[in-house]
């Protein structure tokens, strides 16, 4: 090798040439350079974190489409005191509901083309505002592109630049007169959504009893910047998906339950009526009273026949789900889940159940599907009704897309700018070290064991079908849903059984993993991250799984500050119990903010009457010094690219590489 290349290994110069490819020239990796320098000198973009969404598609949207409070603090920065608070507050409203709001203003506005000017003007300005942080080629790669020209233009000249006022009053004007001001108001309001967050992080738990989980999915697949952290809720869907029958039985069941039908059925198009007809025939002249749904806040009315029947087949699905889960624990005694197959411990005749020495009555006794000889045998009926569920599952085209997209913005935890971000839980024995857990007979913990048990969740779903591999991790994705060590649940057991039929509540209760009480200790907060590889001065655990109970003064924060819990609370069932609708957190250049909601009511009430979330706002680190994108991970990487660009400057410099220059 000659003195010319002795600073050039050859992997370098291979990599090196490679770039060259999109780089042909001095100049062009110049200029590359100068671009990306500047970008790590601009303000952080705006990370919006969401957890236990629950199915509530309405508080989620409008959640989304205010950005925890971030358009309305733009909108007071902009114009402070010189619009009221309620002109304030119309136009919030407009840019989160443009289509809807527009329909309202017309019907009431006598003078819409003055409307129309003043309205413009002041969306520009927050566009304007919004857009700061970012270079003009990612804010014009965000525009529509049949109004990029028009809004570029607007966007970077001043209205008060006497020499550009007449001509940007012209372009406005024209807008109106042309009749293209709605959907170019609409494609402002868009735009301003889109500019106010530059990601978004979802720490799980989309699907449970909410009506719409699938709208939720769908408003997450069009998202410009979106990853999730699968819950435990994620984690059964994604087991039914993967056609595990006690996981296919479990979704159903909680569906009956909180009289969620339409997620199964008009969301995914899952054939309910062989449930329906078996539950109607085996449940006959059975009230069914140990399984009335829960249907305080289902957006459904249900007559009294309706409610009965959904009490039926909750009840058939329950059985079904019982006996389905023991034949799990029968073939993977590795699981040690013995202790929930309980059906066995019922004196059938006396109508009573013992469970740890002591006997308690069953709340129902009407078991005509369960042989006490053989309790947890399928009848031939249920073999067929299974199999039937099974294929409305694994052939539903809108579920395996929505899978898809989980399997491939998803994880079971995300390390980003210092935070490490995971729905539940990671295992911990009561002295604060990691819990061995032995998968595949080896023992895996801390983040050895989420990434074995993300790679198990991987091979569920789209693993070769018919092996022993395979078929453990199909069984694995139903453990995750209610097994000891599962870094989804972490509690002792799962007392579907026990709250189904005994009313005494004592044994209802699932004790929590260590996890649960140690991570208040700031101590252990440390050692989780270290274990990660979490770095930064200001470094956080984010969780979600478990509602913070404001009402009995529980606090979000916890762990000086190491440990933030941001159960989202859009679930109205929780909202009783936590006295909120539970938490956001917003992470912008200036530091970080948890903010608490009030209930949603309605998003006909935000549209028609401007009626906004009332939020209380928590500073969790604020800092003097604006925190720039070479402050984060994405500034890491652009400095890793810089340097690479110096290199090949270098190379082109010393002849190791020739410029390719355009003739």
């Amino acid at each position: 090798m000659n003195r010319a290349n002795a600073s050039f290994d050859e992997n370098e110069l291979r990599y090196l040439k490679l770039l060259s490819k999109s780089f042909p020239t001095i100049a062009e990796a110049s200029t590359e350079i100068i671009n990306l320098q500047a970008i790590l000198n601009l303000p952080k973009g705006t990370e919006h974190f969401l957890t236990d969404i629950h199915g509530e598609y309405e508080a989620f949207r409008h959640v989304l489409k205010n950005a925890s409070g971030t358009i309305e603090r733009k909108v007071n920065e902009e114009f402070g005191d010189t619009l009221r608070e309620l002109e304030k507050r119309d136009l919030c409203t407009l840019i989160y509901y443009p289509r809807e709001r527009l329909a309202i203003v017309k019907s009431r506005e006598s003078h819409i083309d003055e409307w129309y000017m003043i309205t413009l003007i002041q969306l520009v300005k927050i566009c304007q505002r919004v857009s700061s942080k970012y270079t003009r080629s990612k804010v014009r790669k965000a525009m529509p592109k049949k109004y990029s020209y028009i809004i570029e233009e607007l966007m970077h000249e001043s209205l008060s630049d006497p020499n550009k006022q007449a001509y940007l009053k012209n372009i406005l004007s024209n807008i109106i007169e042309l009749d293209r001001a709605d959907d170019f108001i609409i494609a402002l309001c868009d735009l301003i959504q889109r500019l106010a967050i530059d990601s978004l992080h979802i720490v799980g738990d989309i699907y449970d009893r909410g009506p719409g989980a699938h709208i939720v999915m769908e408003t997450l697949i069009n998202y410009h910047d979106v990853d999730v952290q699968w819950g435990n809720h994620d984690i059964l869907w994604m087991g039914a998906a993967s056609g595990n029958d006690s996981c296919i039985a479990n979704v159903i069941r909680i569906c009956m339950r909180y009289g969620n039908l339409r997620t199964l059925e008009e969301g995914y198009g899952i054939n309910l009526l062989p449930l329906a007809t078996f539950a109607m025939h085996t449940y006959a002249g059975d009230p069914c009273n140990a399984f009335q749904p829960r249907l305080h806040f289902a957006d459904d009315k249900y007559s009294n026949r309706s409610t009965h029947l959904i009490a039926q087949m909750m009840k058939a699905i329950s059985i079904l789900q019982f006996k389905l889960e023991a034949a799990v624990i029968e073939r993977r005694p590795e699981f040690e889940m013995a202790d929930r197959n309980l059906f066995h411990n019922v004196n059938f005749e006396k109508g009573i159940i013992t469970i740890d020495g002591v006997e308690y009555p069953m709340l129902d006794n009407n078991f005509p599907t369960v042989d006490p000889a053989d309790p947890y045998r399928l009848t031939s009926e249920e073999e067929e009704l299974v199999a039937k569920l099974h294929r409305s599952f694994v052939s539903c085209d809108r579920l395996c897309r929505h899978i898809d997209f989980l399997m491939s913005k998803g994880s079971l935890y995300l390390v980003r700018n210092g935070n490490l971000i995971f729905h539940a839980s990671i295992p911990l024995n009561e002295d604060g070290t990691f819990k061995s857990v032995k998968l595949d007979g080896v023992d895996y913990s801390g983040k050895a064991l989420l990434d074995k048990v993300d790679t198990l969740i991987r091979k569920a779903y789209y693993g070769e079908e018919e092996t022993p591999e395979h078929s453990f991790a199909v069984d694995y994705m139903w453990y995750l849903w209610c097994g000891p060590d599962s870094v989804a649940f972490d509690k002792k057991k799962m007392t579907t059984f026990e709250r189904s039929f005994i009313a005494d509540k004592a044994t209802h209760k699932e004790p929590k993993g260590h996890y649960y009480t140690l991570r208040e200790k700031e101590s252990v907060c440390d050692m989780i991250l270290d274990e990660f590889g979490v770095k930064g001065r200001n470094r956080h655990i984010i969780n979600g799984h478990v509602p913070v109970k404001t009402i009995k003064g529980e606090s979000p924060i916890r762990a000086g500050g190491k440990m933030l819990i941001i159960d989202g609370g859009f679930s109205r069932a929780y909202q009783s119990e936590t006295g909120i609708a539970g938490y956001t957190l917003i992470f912008n250049s200036h530091g970080m903010q948890l903010v608490q909601h009030e209930p949603f009511t309605s998003t006909r009430q935000a549209i028609e009457h401007g009626v906004e979330v009332k939020a209380t706002r928590f500073v969790v680190d604020y800092t003097t010094q604006r925190m720039l994108v070479k402050d984060t991970d994405n500034g890491e990487e652009i400095g890793g690219q810089i340097a690479a660009l110096l290199r090949l400057l270098e190379a082109y410099r010393t002849g190791l590489i020739k410029e390719t220059i355009k003739g």
